[in-house]
Order: C-alpha cells, then sequence, then structure tokens
C-alpha cells in the first residue's frame, strides 16, 4: 500500500497553521524583584516562548525603561513591589492583574562582609531582602489554593550558601536560609504538583557585583542564567555552568577543617 507523504506533510502543516501549539500564550509569570540584570533578561527570554509577564520591583522607572527598550510593553506589565515591605504584600498578590503560573523570586541585596558585620544595618537588609521578604511572600502565593494556575516557583539562591566561608558568610547565611525555605517548600507543595527549583549561582556579571575583585574566569552573563531560569526543570538544585557544578560539589563534600582554609 502506497503512502503519499507529501500530502501528509503538507496536511500536517495546515492543521500546524490553523491551531498553534504555544502552550504558553495564556501563560503568566510573576518575577518578584525584576530589577535585577538576571531577572529583566529572564523577563524577555518568556517573552519569547510566549508567556505573559508581571515584571515587579521597588524602582520601576528602570524597570519601564528596559521593557521599552526591548519593545516589550505588550506582554510586560510592569508593578511596584518592596520585598521588605511586608504588610503590603496580601495587598499586592491580591491586586494582581491576573494569578501567576510561575513565580520567580529574584530580590537580592549584597554587603561585603566586614561592612555586615560592623554595620548590623547592612546584615539586617540583606536578611530582609534575601529571606524574610521571599518567605512573606512566597507563603502567600503558596497557601493560595485557589489559583489553580500555579506551576512552579523558582528562587534565586547562591554558591555562597552552600558552606560558611569567613569572605561572605553572613550574606551566604541568608541564602542558605532561603534555600532551605525552598527545599521545604518543595515538599510542602508536592501534592499540588508544584514544583520548586533553587538556582544555585556562582558570580554574575551585574551591578550586584560591580567593585568586587572576583574570578573573571568563572563570570557568568546575566542572559545564561536566565536560560536556567526558564528552563527549570525538575531538578530542586540547579546550578548554571559545569564549573560552578564541580566547585558546588566540592564545597559540599569538603570536611569542615579544609573549608576553614578557604577565603
Amino acid at each position: 500500500m502506497a503512502v503519499n507523504l507529501c500530502a501528509i506533510s503538507e496536511n500536517l502543516c495546515v492543521i500546524s497553521y490553523l491551531c498553534p501549539m504555544n502552550q504558553n500564550t495564556n501563560k503568566t509569570v510573576l518575577i518578584l524583584g525584576a530589577n535585577s540584570d538576571v531577572a529583566k533578561q529572564a523577563a524577555k527570554q518568556y517573552v519569547e516562548k510566549g508567556f505573559s509577564v508581571i515584571a515587579a520591583s521597588r524602582n520601576t522607572n528602570s524597570l519601564e525603561q528596559f521593557v521599552s527598550e526591548h519593545n516589550l510593553n505588550s506582554k510586560v506589565k510592569v508593578l511596584p513591589f518592596d520585598s521588605v515591605d511586608f504588610d503590603s504584600h496580601q495587598k499586592f498578590y491580591a491586586e494582581l492583574p491576573a494569578k501567576p503560573h510561575i513565580v520567580v523570586y529574584a530580590a537580592g541585596f549584597l554587603v561585603d562582609n566586614e561592612t555586615a558585620l560592623t554595620d548590623f544595618k547592612g546584615a539586617q537588609q540583606m536578611m530582609l531582602v534575601n529571606y524574610m521578604g521571599a518567605v512573606s511572600i512566597l507563603n502567600i502565593i503558596a497557601t493560595d489554593k485557589n489559583n489553580k494556575n500555579l506551576e512552579r516557583i523558582i528562587g534565586l539562591s547562591s554558591l555562597s550558601g552552600v558552606r560558611g566561608r569567613k569572605s561572605n558568610f553572613v550574606y551566604g547565611s541568608t541564602k542558605a536560609a532561603f534555600t532551605t525555605y525552598l527545599a521545604g517548600l518543595r515538599q510542602e507543595l508536592a501534592s499540588r504538583n508544584i514544583k520548586v527549583n533553587a538556582l544555585v549561582i556562582g558570580y554574575i556579571r551585574t551591578k550586584i557585583n560591580e567593585g568586587l575583585q572576583l574570578n573573571e574566569s568563572l563570570m557568568m552573563e546575566p542572559d545564561y542564567v536566565a536560560k536556567h531560569i526558564v528552563n527549570a526543570g525538575n531538578s530542586f538544585t540547579i546550578v548554571p555552568n559545569f564549573k560552578w557544578k564541580i566547585i558546588y560539589l566540592i564545597l559540599k563534600m569538603l570536611p569542615e577543617s579544609l573549608v576553614a582554609k578557604l577565603p
């Protein structure tokens, strides 16, 4: 029996044209702390995949400028959001124009360890932004069982939180706490088939790292890290870049006596 492959191919093309299969068209991504360099690139890449994006940040002017420059206005809604204004979080979530399918917590704050040790305000701000603000808003989102859309929560953590090291343990402790929270949240939401990912990130060429003396060979570009956010899979821990994967595994296995000798 002869099969007309050309006819089948033509029919499939017609079906594809009449019934586009982009499953992301009606899905919304909420990015919290969307003014970071990585978060901006993630917003752009989500739009390229067909998602609508709610980009929330304390600094909306810079975010709106980025959206305008990249012609994202039709797919990106910019909203004000302050991660440390805990009392505003419930109202912020209740008034969202659409309940999210994916949530990315990208807010972050960093001061060097010496400053954090001698000026508690700097240490406190890292705790507030990197951990407490995340717990406040993500608890609200995660416990909203009326939102049947929610599929995934992604948190941006850090290699600094893997082991305590004398060069950055105050900042690292806030990221360690955030990673632990995300791990527990993953277990909490498993019965609802909601995935949770922790991006454990190394050095990125961003404004938060400007002025720091970092190993240039280990630097990652914001758009590269953003790809790992947008393409997050089932694994809880995601470590972008094979060099950082090796460093992550070494840090996890090192005995404390050797960790103590690290900078």
